[in-house]
């Protein structure tokens, strides 16, 4: 998946892929972000993994990414779809003799209800105290912890721009430990 999603997006300098992107202040990693016009995620699970940790990851996931992508292998196919809100997409990995085929069963939709307060916390510091100056909104908070920042953005910037701001946010972040382009 991450070949496919690379390759989709060779040479799209608004777009960035991220490999292990922590969510819920790094308790959490999705497998694969795609961060442009919108953050998309992906999570991957193999007929070798089981899907314990799938109905937590779905919800903490599901407050903040625009899109999600569940890829899966055919042994959990038919499960997984009941461990994952409706919204969600769904691609089977079937493994052939040379390789490996990826098919989409259905495409994800928009999210329909994120939690701005989760979405602010994929910031670092220094980011989210950026956003906030750019706003004229650091004015008492600049030495403050990162949580009263995120305070701060959320309880000022409309969800759409904050979704905005953290997308930028994180396309030009260096830094990352894993990142495809």
């Amino acid at each position: 998946m991450l070949a496919r999603l690379a390759k989709q997006h060779a040479g799209d300098d608004s777009t960035r892929v991220v490999q292990e992107m922590g969510v819920w202040n790094g308790a959490v990693r999705v497998d694969i972000a795609v961060i442009n016009g919108e953050l998309s995620g992906f999570e991957l699970k193999s007929d070798s993994d089981n899907l314990l940790r799938l109905p937590q990851q779905a919800d903490i996931y599901s407050r903040v990414f625009d899109r999600m992508t569940l890829v899966v292998g055919q042994k959990h196919a038919v499960k997984a779809v009941e461990l994952i809100p409706a919204w969600w997409g769904i691609v089977v990995a079937t493994q052939g003799k040379r390789s490996l085929t990826l098919k989409s069963i259905k495409r994800s939709r928009k999210n329909p209800a994120q939690d701005a307060m989760l979405v602010a916390q994929l910031l670092w510091r220094d980011e989210a105290l950026s956003i906030l100056e750019k706003y004229n909104l650091s004015k008492g908070v600049k030495s403050k912890a990162a949580h009263v920042l995120y305070e701060r953005l959320v309880e000022k910037l409309t969800l759409n721009n904050l979704r905005d701001e953290v997308r930028q946010s994180l396309k030009n972040r260096d830094g990352w430990k894993n990142q495809g382009n």
